[in-house]
């Protein structure tokens, strides 16, 4: 294995879109979809975590190589390719599963997440919300929630949401692109 990979764990609203970003980035060697911070017990369902009831978010646990892309880089490209300043709602999608969150993974990840939210303040109008907290159990999305992107460009959700947090992410950071 790779002694350069690193793990990050991000939730920026539907993780269809937030895994569809990073899988266009230089350095990033995986992005799994999943469930984490929630609180119901066992394993979680999409049916559930659509509920709203178990509290947990849709993120992505992206597997990348620090040598190509830096975590800051990963949490810039984060920043910017979702909205961090509206609480449990990206776009039309609302509920808690929704929510911006970043779970760190040590005390590294922490100080640099906490840095990074501080720096792109800035750039918004509205106040970041982006939850920070040390990461839970992350459970694996069930398998029709893997590439989801790739799998069904046609589809209406693609065309209309995805597809403009693909080109902003191209307007941003084209330099990070494969």
């Amino acid at each position: 294995m790779n002694k350069n990979l690193q793990v990050a764990t991000l939730g920026g609203g539907c993780f269809w879109c937030t895994e569809a970003v990073f899988q266009k980035v230089k350095g990033v060697e995986k992005v799994v979809s999943g469930y984490a911070g929630g609180n119901a017990p066992g394993r979680p369902t999409y049916r559930e975590i659509c509920s709203g009831l178990t509290g947990h978010a849709e993120v992505i646990r992206i597997t990348f190589d620090d040598t190509i892309i830096s975590y800051e880089d990963i949490l810039v490209i984060f920043m910017t390719t979702h909205d961090p300043t509206t609480l449990n709602r990206q776009g039309a999608d609302r509920g808690t599963q929704y929510r911006s969150v970043i779970y760190y993974h040590d005390e590294t990840q922490q100080k640099i997440a906490t840095e990074v939210l501080k720096q792109m303040q800035p750039y918004y109008s509205d106040k970041i919300i982006t939850e920070l907290s040390a990461l839970p159990t992350f459970y694996e999305a069930e398998k029709e929630h893997q590439n989801y992107y790739r799998e069904n460009t046609q589809q209406g959700y693609c065309s209309y949401v995805i597809e403009p947090k693909l080109a902003k992410l191209r307007q941003l950071h084209a330099d990070k692109l494969k």
